[in-house]
């Protein structure tokens, strides 16, 4: 009879676990296609091209919650007032159609989840994917900070003209706008690379999750800080290339690069790039430790 009735709860329990992810997909299926169809096709707002690394953020998050799933299962059955709270939350504002609250609704939601089933356990357990779901959800965050990038456009203004002056480029620079052969190049806010940046810091993420890297506190900030570095020098070398372009009359390149793929594939390539400086930090700090360890025997 034991026997009998632990298989009917662990019947029930997959029913119930099938039962929410369909009302789920139900919810936000034509949230998510809307995302990655603007994200994919650059048919969206600006502000949320920003959070176009969801593509890869979100399935890898939903693939660490499947391989967690045993884990998640030997959790003890407990519930914490805060899902209860989380999830109606997350009702209100998916249920308001107000972009904003319904795309943050997501993330509320599947947090609410973990804590109604599992309790702070299972929040934590859930942990790391539930951040890069909230890291990749559209916001405002873009649109609220571009009022205060004026001294980052500034410095790459100024940078990309010094650096085509010693080319031998006559290239005048007036705070934001660069003036070369009779053309104006302007370091618009959304040319700052934020985007670039915010993209590079979550694969950054990915990567330390993914290494076993993350509980080093030492190599997670100074992964990130040099990725950081990497991220707006490269951006900088962008803004060079785009005002060399423009200013020769290179018009296909200057859209190549500045619009077409010539950008995505720029993009890939210093992501790309993440991986041999995380592997060349991880083996500076493995041969600083073996070196102190000597030093200590």
């Amino acid at each position: 009879m034991a026997l009998q009735q632990q298989i009917k709860n662990r019947d029930a329990s997959g029913l119930l676990n099938l039962a929410i992810l369909g009302v789920l997909l139900l919810l936000y299926a034509p949230i998510l296609l809307h995302w990655l169809d603007g994200w994919l096709h650059k048919n969206i707002s600006t502000e949320h091209e920003y959070f176009s690394h969801g593509i890869i953020g979100l399935p890898f998050a939903a693939y660490l919650g499947w391989i967690n799933r045993k884990k998640w299962k030997r959790l003890p059955d407990t519930s914490h007032p805060l899902g209860a709270v989380f999830l109606l939350l997350g009702a209100v504002f998916y249920l308001s159609g107000v972009t904003e609250w319904v795309n943050l609704s997501l993330p509320l939601i599947l947090a609410g989840l973990c804590l109604w089933f599992k309790g702070i356990s299972g929040l934590r357990s859930q942990g790391f994917p539930l951040l890069l779901v909230f890291l990749a959800t559209p916001t405002a965050v873009p649109y609220l900070i571009a009022p205060y990038t004026m001294p980052l456009q500034s410095f790459i203004a100024g940078t990309a003209g010094f650096i085509l002056n010693q080319f031998g480029m006559e290239v005048t620079v007036s705070e934001v706008n660069l003036y070369v052969g009779g053309r104006i190049v302007e370091v618009a806010p959304y040319c700052a690379g934020l985007k670039m940046l915010f993209t590079t810091l979550y694969v950054g993420l990915m990567l330390l999750y993914w290494t076993d890297a993350l509980s080093s506190r030492r190599t997670t900030i100074s992964f990130l800080s040099i990725a950081a570095i990497v991220s707006i020098s490269a951006n900088i070398i962008r803004n060079t290339l785009l005002t060399f372009f423009h200013g020769t009359g290179q018009e296909a390149a200057f859209k190549w690069l500045h619009e077409g793929w010539g950008g995505d594939l720029y993009s890939a390539c210093i992501l790309v790039s993440l991986v041999p400086l995380l592997n060349w930090i991880n083996s500076y700090f493995l041969a600083s430790l073996e070196t102190q360890q000597e030093a200590e025997t």
